[in-house]
């Protein structure tokens, strides 16, 4: 019977080591990974995966998230570190990451130096208030990584700073963008060949030093060139999208057909266009302007499209705000700042790709826009100005006397006016029967009526592209920053996002509709229940001790009393 007991025993010892023998051949093999979460937030996307399985050399992760961080920016720590982990279960060792506290130095001018190199590198500073021994005491921390591929770096920012959002708002979609920013990261370091975009000129289009800005992050992603139509028939051949942005001038139906035969073909558009002209140089000069229609010749093949850009101006209490001189204090002017109602700033109006978790747009003297009804072209109106807004046909006259009042909600009734709409279909020609077949049929021309199913992105104002420069220094500011507030919009990532989407056949753009939930704790009940937890966390645990501690000498004692 003993020997018996015995060989059962080997018997089951055996049987153990050969299961966990056989998971793991067959693991060797065959890989999973389950996310029991709700939300799926340890789950890799499809096209991320891939991006992951085909790296063929190591991509090294320089974050500067190391230190002591309030809770928030300790939870951001450790879900980036918890996003490169997943990472690497997909990519091996070919993703490295360290964690790297820039202010480690005891002195100060060494840490100065470290954060001049990182700003310089293109990472931006954070300033918070840190509690400490002595007190709260005001700390720099940079929220972002230096990720270097062979012989490129790029910066990455983690903190996605974002107008009328608290911090925790804030953490939340820097989490939920984790996956995204760090896959287009290797997306832009890897890619050997890049699709090229035109600038398209010749119709008074934004100069180079007016869109320098986006067109270096452009060229991060993709090759941007500057292109002349000129009535050329293969102008635009080669390209996979154009940009047009800020034409002042008429285009001919020459241009305008090179533009709507490489639409047909299947090629991407981004339109930033003024159907209004006025502008803020005339103001400071006469404190009064004049805004007129600008007659651009392009109503007719965007209304075949699916929109109507119309001749009026759109006025939104939720605006930005503009300096004006106020007085001098010597020989130093003195300015202030008040909303200026002709500057709307559109928060998105959807959650789609393009605009999830995007900051507020810029405008500057907006045109609302119209979609058309046409089965064939899904329309997605994706900024709008606020539910406070007004339309004012043109020409209207523009007066900075405007500022002396407060916007009366009253007059300001329409809601989320359209200044930002995607199309995506199959796109029918505006030149269909206007072309005589001998023409069209030419193997020169071959024309198409009817195109292939592609995506263009419409905005009702020009300026959205456009970066401020220093009249005096030709210096170049950010896309969307605002010298003057020294605020930063969200135009640049918008325009980045626009392109993304068009041109991304990896789908890598999706990832960004991903919601992440943070369960944050209620900071009221926090308050009002903080004492009753606090006696509950500390009586409950010694009362049970007590009670299990008398309970065992009660029965030791009724047992062996006997």
């Amino acid at each position: 019977m003993r020997n018996k007991n015995k060989f059962n025993s080997f018997l089951q010892l055996f049987t153990g080591i050969s299961i966990v023998i056989l998971l793991n051949v067959i693991g060797s093999f065959v890989f999973e990974r389950f996310d029991l979460t709700a939300e799926k937030r340890y789950s890799l996307s499809p096209s991320t995966k891939k991006l992951l399985k085909e790296l063929d050399d190591v991509i090294y992760f320089k974050v500067y998230l190391e230190g002591e961080f309030p809770a928030g920016f300790k939870r951001l720590r450790s879900e980036t570190r918890e996003m490169l982990d997943e990472f690497r279960a997909y990519a091996g060792d070919n993703i490295q990451y360290t964690f790297i506290n820039p202010s480690q130095e005891e002195d100060v001018r060494k840490n100065s130096e470290v954060y001049e190199q990182l700003y310089k590198a293109g990472l931006l500073p954070t300033s918070l208030q840190v509690k400490t021994e002595s007190g709260e005491q005001n700390q720099i921390i940079f929220p972002g990584a230096l990720v270097s591929y062979r012989d490129k770096t790029f910066p990455m920012q983690l903190l996605k700073t974002q107008i009328a959002q608290d911090q925790e708002e804030v953490l939340n979609a820097s989490i939920e963008n984790l996956e995204f920013e760090f896959a287009s990261t290797i997306l832009k370091l890897t890619t050997k060949i890049k699709d090229k975009i035109a600038l398209v000129e010749g119709h008074g289009e934004l100069n180079g030093k007016s869109v320098e800005d986006i067109t270096k992050a452009l060229e991060e992603y993709y090759t941007v060139e500057r292109v002349r139509i000129n009535n050329q028939l293969f102008a635009l051949r080669g390209y996979k999208a154009a940009i047009i942005a800020k034409p002042d001038s008429a285009f001919d139906e020459k241009d305008k057909y090179v533009i709507d035969q490489f639409v047909m073909k299947g090629g991407k558009t981004l339109w930033l266009i003024d159907p209004i002209m006025a502008s803020m140089d005339s103001l400071t000069k006469n404190n009064v302007t004049l805004g007129i229609a600008n007659p651009l010749n392009l109503e007719d093949i965007l209304f075949k499209y699916g929109v109507r850009l119309n001749t009026n101006l759109v006025l939104d209490v939720q605006s930005a705000p503009i300096p004006v001189l106020a007085g001098y204090q010597g020989k130093q002017p003195q300015y202030k700042f008040y909303p200026w109602v002709y500057f709307p700033v559109a928060f998105p109006f959807c959650d789609h790709p393009v605009v999830k978790n995007l900051n507020a747009v810029k405008f500057e003297f907006a045109s609302g826009i119209d979609t058309i009804n046409n089965k064939n072209i899904k329309k997605t109106i994706l900024l709008a100005s606020s539910q406070y807004s007004k339309a004012i046909n043109t020409p209207a006259r523009i007066d900075l006397a405007i500022l002396r009042k407060e916007p009366n909600p009253q007059e300001y009734y329409r809601k989320n006016i359209p200044l930002a709409v995607l199309l995506e279909g199959e796109f029918e020609s505006v030149f269909t029967n206007r072309i005589a077949p001998s023409i069209s049929n030419t193997e020169d021309i071959a024309f198409k009526s009817k195109g292939k199913k592609t995506s263009m992105i419409v905005v009702a104002d020009g300026d959205v592209i456009k970066n401020q420069v220093q009249s005096s220094s030709g210096k170049v500011y950010p896309l969307g920053y605002d010298r003057y507030t020294q605020q930063q919009f969200g135009n640049k990532n918008f325009i980045m996002n626009c392109m993304n989407y068009l041109l991304d056949d990896s789908g890598l753009i999706a990832v960004r509709t991903r919601d992440i939930q943070i369960r944050l704790l209620d900071k009221t009940i926090i308050q009002s229940a903080k004492m009753k937890w606090q006696l509950i966390c500390i009586l409950v645990p010694v009362c049970s001790i007590l009670l299990y501690g008398l309970l065992s000498a009660f029965i030791r004692k009724k047992k062996y009393t006997a």
